[in-house]
C-alpha cells in the first residue's frame, strides 16, 4: 500500500483533533463550531468510507454487490440519523458506534490487503477514541 495512503489517512484524523481541542480550549461561538465541526467531519467521513463500497460492489457477483450497496447506504442513513438526534453527546456516541460496525462489516465481508486492514483498524480505533474524548468534554462541559 503507497506510503501516502498511510499519510492522508492519519492527517484525516487532524480535524477531528481540532474540533476537539476548539470545544475544550475556546469559549462561545469558536466552541461551538469546534463541536459542530467535529460532528460534520464524522458524518462526512463515514459517508466517504460507505462510498468506497460503492466501486467495491460494481466489481462484485450481483448478489454480494446488493449487500454491499444496502451496507453502504445503511450506514449514512444511520449516520445522518444519528445527527438528527440534535444532542451532540448521543450523536458521538452514535457515530462512533457507526464507526466499529462499518470496520466490522469491511473485515467480514470486503477482500482487503493486509496493510489497508491495519490501517483502518488503527484509524477506527483513534476515531472512535476521539469521539470518546469529545463525548467526554461534552458531558464535563454541561
Amino acid at each position: 500500500m503507497p506510503r501516502v495512503s498511510w499519510l492522508l489517512g492519519f492527517a484525516g484524523l487532524i480535524p477531528f483533533g481540532a474540533g476537539l481541542l476548539a470545544f475544550v480550549y475556546l469559549e462561545d461561538y469558536p466552541k461551538a463550531l469546534g463541536q459542530h465541526a467535529f460532528l460534520l467531519y464524522s458524518l462526512a467521513i463515514l459517508s466517504f468510507l460507505a462510498g468506497t463500497t460503492w466501486g467495491w460492489a460494481q466489481a462484485a457477483r450481483p448478489t454480494d454487490g446488493a449487500i454491499q450497496l444496502l451496507a453502504s447506504n445503511g450506514i449514512v442513513i444511520f449516520a445522518v440519523l444519528a445527527m438528527l438526534t440534535a444532542n451532540p453527546f448521543w450523536a458521538l456516541i452514535l457515530l462512533a458506534v457507526a464507526y466499529l460496525v462499518f470496520l466490522g462489516y469491511e473485515r467480514r465481508v470486503l477482500e482487503q490487503a493486509p496493510d489497508y486492514r491495519r490501517m483502518r483498524a488503527w484509524l477506527t480505533l483513534l476515531v472512535v477514541t476521539l469521539h470518546g474524548f469529545m463525548a467526554a468534554a461534552l458531558s464535563l462541559d454541561a
